[in-house]
């Protein structure tokens, strides 16, 4: 059903859209760059298309509805951002995507994992997109032009496929969600703090899981 269909969205078709602020990356710790296909009822869309009201597919979920969507626009080259803060190149399947994508640095990325299911007793992961630089050909890349930024908001947190197979944390904040439902919403997902992201994804490197090493000190 979603078969990859890149040429029905095209950029010329994007909704003109009011100035934003001058964000630095590091005002943006998650979201997805614009150009990154999600899975919908009618196939595969630039995330930068996608509407509150819309349906995306999401990993526990399947198809949700979007109650919110925040659209960012970074200037990096305004504010000479720091390595720690370049987004991250990711060729074509090095995370089950079909073509080459950029995530940005904090963006939690769900993996599946031996040595997570070895430590936490779950074989997936949410790790923050930093800890997979130099994994399967991921790098930093220096940041050039003005960057998008979508945020899909839902009713509570979800996963959703990007480009495929990259399984992206699109978390509820309480604000949008009060002002919305009134209520606030507990995380679903929890992300691993940084030592222990780059613990699995060492981890994934090895064909075998050395147990001894990934075990939980």
């Amino acid at each position: 059903m979603f078969a990859w269909n890149t040429t029905a969205f095209k950029t010329a078709d994007r909704v003109a859209r009011r100035p934003q602020p001058e964000l630095a990356l590091s005002q943006v710790a998650h979201g997805i760059v614009a150009g990154t296909n999600v899975a919908t009822p009618i196939g595969w869309r630039p995330v930068e298309s996608v509407v509150a009201g819309d349906q995306v597919l999401t990993f526990d979920g399947g198809m949700q509805t979007v109650v919110a969507v925040e659209r960012l626009t970074v200037f990096p080259e305004t504010h000479g951002e720091s390595y720690e803060d370049w987004p991250l190149h990711v060729p074509a399947g090095a995370l089950g995507n079909r073509e080459d994508m950029v995530i940005l640095a904090q963006q939690p990325i769900m993996l599946e994992s031996d040595a997570a299911e070895a430590i936490y007793g779950d074989p997936f992961a949410l790790v923050p997109a930093a800890a997979l630089e130099d994994f399967r050909g991921i790098k930093r890349v220096e940041p050039e032009g003005i960057i998008e930024v979508v945020r899909l908001r839902f009713a509570k947190d979800e996963i959703v496929f990007c480009n495929v197979g990259g399984l992206f944390h699109c978390p509820a904040t309480s604000d949008i969600l009060g002002r919305i439902f009134g209520e606030t919403v507990a995380p679903e997902y929890q992300v691993l703090p940084m030592a222990e992201a780059e613990l699995i994804v060492a981890c994934l490197e090895n064909v075998r899981v050395d147990r001894r090493v990934c075990a939980p000190h």
